[in-house]
Order: C-alpha cells, then structure tokens, then sequence
C-alpha cells in the first residue's frame, strides 16, 4: 500500500489532488508530486514531466496562434512586404537616376568647358596670326620700331603649362582632362588668360609703334614745311616731276573687313608717302654747300666795299675761299641752262631748280657740264679758280629765287637744320 492515496470523483472531467504522507522516514527526501485524475482513474507525474507538458501545450498553443495569424493576416502582411520592397526598389531607382544625372550633368559640364577652352585657343591662335602678320607689316616699314614677337608668349603659356604642348603649335591638343579635376581647369583657364594678357601688350606696342611712326613722319613733314616757308617757298607750289615712274592708276582702298590696326597702317603709308614727296622736293632746294668741308667765308651777301672801285656796291652771292682746282658742287638738283663765260662772273655755271629755284657758280677755272644736263645734288659741276672780275682763285656762289638773287646763307642755314650739308 502507498504512502499516497488517491480518492475516485463522481463528476467528469481531471482532477488532481496533492497528498503528502507526513509519517517519518528517517531516510526518505521530501518530494512533490502531481497527481491527475480523469474519469476515475489517477495518473502521479513528476514536476520535470508536468512542467515540460504544460510548456508543450503553451508552445503548441502559441504556435497555433501564429499560424492562424499569418493566415488571418497573411494578405496584408505580404502586400506590406511587396510594398516594402517597392519603395526599396523605387529608392535606389530614383537614386541611382539621380547618380546618373548627375554624371550626365559634369560630363556636359565638362564637354562644355572643354569646347569653350578650344574656341578660346582657336582665338588665340587666329590672334596671334595675326599679330604676327601686323609685326612683319610693321618691320617692312622704313624706320619702324622693333616690336618683338608674339613667340614669346608661346614660351611664357609653355612655362606656365607645364609638360604640355604650346597651343599655338598644337592646335589638336586636349585642353580638359576630365580625369585630372577642376584644379587642372583652372591652371588650364589661367594660361589661357596669362596668354591673352601677353598677346594684349603685344598690341598695345604695336598700336604704340604705328603711332610713333606716324609721329615720326608727322613731326619730320612739320620740320620740312616750317624750314620751307621761313624760305619764302609755299610747300603747296613745290612740286617734283618724278623720273622713271608710271603705271596704271589704281586707286588705294581698304577692304570692307579691315579693322582700326589696316586703317592705321593705310595712314601711316599715307603720312610717309607725303613725306618721301617732301624729302624728293628738299633735292631740288639748294640747301647744300657747293664745296666740301668747313669752307672760309671771304665775302658774304649784301653791301660791301667793291675790291676794285673801293665803293659801296651790292654782292649777290657768297665768296668761298678756295685753291685753284678744288672741286664745285651741285647743291640741289636740278638741270644746268649756263655753262660758259659770263662777264664778270668768268666762267659760269646756272642750274635750274625747278620752282623759281636757280644757283650760279661763276669764277671757275674749269666746266665740267654742259647745257640741258640734268645733275644731281653734290654732282661736280666745274672746279674752283679765277676767272672774270676776281681777286683770286675762289667760288662766287648765287641763290636766286624768282630771278632775284637772295641770302644763300638762309638756306644753308635751312640744311644745317635739316641736315642736308653736303
């Protein structure tokens, strides 16, 4: 018989009913057990068995509402998963959208600079053509100024670009390197603007030269005219017949196209051409000496005591001390109308300037032209002596203006000036 009784029930339905023998047993541990009872029969069970049912059944029992959940709920909760995805993959659609347009946007960000670069180093490269034609032009000119060479600012893009190529010499050469940043688009912009500050000065002094050139011309017309008119001679009525000359009549035009440097240049041509005239026309003024060196003066122009009648009487010309056989010159030229003896001027040379212009050079000893001879200045026309009313051997040399003799002395003055001595 067991220390533990178990009691039948009349009603259906587990019971269990906890009993505990309470008689000392000198060797038995205390213990707890579960008794369940279920249509009259009775089953003991042990704590470990008892709890680890009761767990299956909480287990069971929340696995079965779980899956009735999920079943219940089953719709919603993929539409939610579905739409969870949906967002998920709209996200990184439109991001990656983005990404892409924004690839998009620096490539023609970069395809954009990178064409201004080179329309930018085609107009320098036009430029500095350009400039270079305009700098021959300039150094064609007599008497131009050295303006340099836009050479040299190749050289200086060169330096300031380094293990690059020059544009000017490279015009296929790839200004914007996508690869190398926007740091190497602003070393490559501020070449480019270094450069086009070069070939700036470079205009500058070339406008600057034309400019001096045409100052040069200007100021030399302005000395012409000015020693001409203290002459007495009108630069409007002096006139030159250019020798050996002709051709068609072509009149100077510009080109529709042409900038302010062709119409400068247009001027400058002009300015000189007017002066070349002026200079022609100083070669027909006897503005020279007719004998070489530092000639002694020993009579000049105006009253003086007659060295034979020992009386006031006038002196037309000027006396050049000499030795028989020394040289005469032509001092402008002109076209010899006397070549023989003369009264008292012995022998005697005239020679028409042109414009009114006429010198004499009488005394001679010796001829060395002949009537209609055209002579240039400084051409020798008879040698120093003593012929006709003279004391000793020198040079009476006459200035005649309209057949008037006048001061030679104004213009040998005049070509001391303009320094046109000999």
């Amino acid at each position: 018989m067991s220390h533990r009784q178990v009691s039948s029930q009349s009603h259906p339905g587990v019971s269990y009913r906890h009993a505990a023998h309470r008689q000392p047993v000198a060797a038995a541990v205390p213990r707890t057990d579960y008794m369940l009872a279920h249509a009259g029969r009775q089953l003991r069970v042990g704590p470990i068995v008892f709890w680890a049912a009761v767990g299956a059944l909480v287990i069971m029992a929340t696995w079965t509402i779980v899956t009735a959940t999920y079943f219940a709920f089953r719709d919603d909760v993929l539409t939610g998963l579905i739409a969870r995805q949906a967002d998920m993959q709209y996200a990184y659609e439109d991001r990656i959208a983005d990404l892409r347009a924004t690839i998009d946007r620096m490539s023609s960000r970069q395809l954009l600079n990178q064409e201004q670069y080179e329309q930018k180093l085609e107009q320098i490269v036009r430029r500095q053509s350009a400039l270079e034609s305009r700098a021959n032009a300039i150094q064609a000119m007599p008497d131009s100024i050295i303006t340099g060479s836009t050479k040299s600012t190749a050289r200086e893009q060169s330096r300031s670009v380094p293990n690059r190529p020059t544009p000017v010499h490279d015009k296929s050469s790839n200004l914007l390197m996508p690869d190398r940043g926007a740091g190497r688009n602003l070393n490559v912009a501020a070449a480019l603007a270094r450069l086009q500050a070069s070939l700036d000065r470079v205009e500058a002094r070339q406008a600057e030269s034309l400019a001096s050139i045409e100052e040069r011309y200007d100021a030399k017309m302005r000395r012409i005219r000015g020693v001409l008119a203290e002459l007495g001679l009108d630069t409007a009525r002096i006139a030159t017949r250019d020798s050996a000359v002709g051709g068609p009549l072509v009149m100077a035009r510009l080109p529709s196209h042409a900038g302010s440097f062709e119409k400068h240049v247009q001027r400058v041509h002009v300015v000189r051409a007017q002066a070349d005239r002026l200079v022609r026309t100083l070669s027909s003024v006897p503005l020279r000496t007719p004998v070489l060196g530092e000639p002694e003066v020993s009579s000049g122009f105006g009253v003086r005591i007659d060295p034979f009648v020992r009386a006031p009487a006038m002196h037309t010309g000027m006396d050049f001390r000499g030795d028989t056989g020394d040289p005469v010159r032509a001092t402008a030229d002109g076209n010899v109308t006397v070549a023989a003896t003369n009264g008292g001027y012995g022998k005697m040379v005239e020679i028409d300037h042109g414009n009114g212009l006429t010198t004499r050079y009488a005394h001679l000893s010796d001829i060395g032209v002949k009537v209609g001879q055209r002579v240039r200045a400084g051409h020798i026309v008879g040698k120093v002596g003593s012929t006709g009313r003279s004391t000793g051997p020198h040079l009476h040399y006459e200035t005649r203006v309209g057949g008037d003799a006048v001061d030679p002395r104004r213009f040998l003055r005049a070509g001391i000036r303009l320094g046109a001595r000999h």
